[in-house]
């Protein structure tokens, strides 16, 4: 999977027809700039290119070459004071990408006392204009319209904590739009059998998110799984006891078919560079398959730990949904829905399969399922609660009209939960239980959804912009 930093791009707007006409402008407006920059610069693993002030035809040429060759994923357009809409088409043109237009000023208004005791109108004139954000901002909506070009705006001033919240969001929607157009998704097996709901078209994942998909082979990991030493099971059956709590039921039979496939999945993550996963297999009872099939859940939770999401049942979909609440540091479990709890006002989710052990409110109970309901064999499972606090669930959609995303806010709750060797936790949402679910399940998704830790709704909304895709949010 490639790994570079996501590629900010950022530019400042004026007329250079000011400078000389009003003595420190564009000193302020510089010094306002930079402390943008500076922010932006503060999210990490981000490369911010600034082409700095763009107040001429000439500027913008350089400008748009600039940004071209860095390869932004997103641009910053700085309104620090007004400026022609022909200095900033060219460059949005060149820049090839979604641009945030920063209407922001340097306070929450104008001093007008302090303004109007200058007794200089030349004077007064370019405080005014330090201020005067909000004037161009109509020009290059009209201008950008006409000519097709995708723009958001984010309106405040800089001692505001909601405008560097916005701004902060656009970030983290541009790491997860550079990551998923990165990402190489590996589909091993194929789908659970009539499960329709589930079935997606990859050619649409591909050319929405930028997504390469491989398919892989059963008998591939097998192959590796062959190769697997005792030395490298001893490795991994100490990693399990370091990740998870092992419960004494889990024989030592079971745990070395685990070591085993989770070493081979490791293995085969490396080796197709893969950055998430969906998968799902039965194979012949007996079989070197079915018991391939039947041990790999411990695995796949330490992968998804390790921001390789992967999901069961080969929800292709979901893995999308996982990947995204990765890149967004919020984690991403898969779920379905377990049951309504009508006197608590909550919900359960959970899955018998891989989860997020980070997301675990304490550590991850690793325990033997006599069966794995709906599927056949016995093994390995996750007994896991996630912690309490506030959440995002997230779903990747295919409905009759395209690819969108459904996302909601609520929080995970204490109380009582299902100990039947599954990942499950009771939610929140803050316009009830019942208006929450039916709202979720109208809108289309299939029945697996992706719980992440803190509220990133904001985040996920600006994701469906640079995607071009639209959102659905249940509030």
């Amino acid at each position: 999977m490639d790994t570079r930093s996501t590629r900010i791009g950022f530019i400042s707007t004026g007329l250079n027809t000011y400078w000389s006409q009003f003595d420190g402008l564009l000193e302020h407006l510089e010094g306002y700039s930079r402390s943008i920059v500076s922010h932006i610069a503060q999210n990490g693993d981000v490369i911010v290119t600034d082409a700095g002030m763009v107040d001429s035809p000439e500027k913008a040429q350089e400008a748009g070459r600039m940004l071209r060759e860095a390869c932004v994923d997103i641009l910053f357009v700085y309104i620090s004071t007004y400026c022609l809409s022909s200095t900033i088409l060219p460059v949005a043109q060149e820049a090839g990408c979604t641009c945030i237009f920063l209407n922001i000023q340097p306070d929450s208004k104008i001093d007008y006392a302090a303004l109007n005791s200058l007794g200089d109108r030349g004077r007064m004139t370019g405080m005014w204009l330090e201020n005067c954000q909000a004037c161009s901002i109509p020009e290059l909506c009209c201008v950008f319209n006409r000519s097709g070009l995708r723009y958001e705006i984010v309106t405040g001033h800089l001692k505001c904590g909601q405008t560097w919240k916005e701004i902060d969001e656009w970030v983290l929607a541009a790491k997860a739009f550079h990551g998923m157009r990165h990402n190489r998704l590996g589909v091993l097996g194929h789908y659970y059998c009539g499960m329709l709901d589930v079935y997606t078209d990859i050619q649409k994942q591909s050319s929405t998110f930028g997504t390469h998909f491989e398919l892989i082979e059963m008998d591939e990991l097998a192959s590796l799984r062959r190769e697997v030493t005792e030395d490298q099971v001893k490795a991994k059956i100490e990693e399990f006891g370091s990740t998870f709590k092992v419960s004494p039921e889990c024989d030592a039979y079971e745990l070395d078919r685990a070591a085993r496939t989770s070493v081979a999945l490791d293995k085969l993550v490396e080796r197709h560079d893969l950055g998430s996963m969906a998968y799902y297999y039965e194979g012949a009872p007996g079989s070197e398959h079915e018991d391939i099939s039947t041990s790999v859940i411990a695995g796949n939770t330490i992968l998804t730990g390790k921001g390789i999401p992967v999901a069961g049942e080969c929800e292709v979909k979901n893995v999308q949904a996982m990947k995204i609440m990765s890149l967004m540091n919020a984690g991403g479990s898969f779920s379905e829905f377990y049951a309504m709890d009508f006197d608590d006002d909550v919900i359960l989710l959970g899955h018998d399969g891989p989860a997020h052990y980070m997301m675990s409110d304490e550590k991850v109970e690793l325990v033997p399922l006599p069966v794995y309901h709906g599927k056949p064999g016995k093994g390995l499972s996750i007994q896991m609660t996630v912690k309490s606090t506030d959440v995002t669930v997230l779903s990747v959609c295919e409905g009759k009209d395209g690819v969108f995303l459904l996302v909601s806010e609520g929080q995970s709750v204490p109380g009582p939960v299902l100990r039947i060797g599954n990942t499950n936790s009771r939610y929140r949402f803050p316009c009830g239980m019942k208006k929450f679910f039916e709202g979720w399940v109208k809108a289309g998704p299939s029945h697996h959804l992706t719980v992440g830790i803190g509220h990133v709704a904001g985040a996920v909304r600006k994701l469906a912009v640079l995607f071009g895709i639209p959102v659905v949010t249940i509030e």
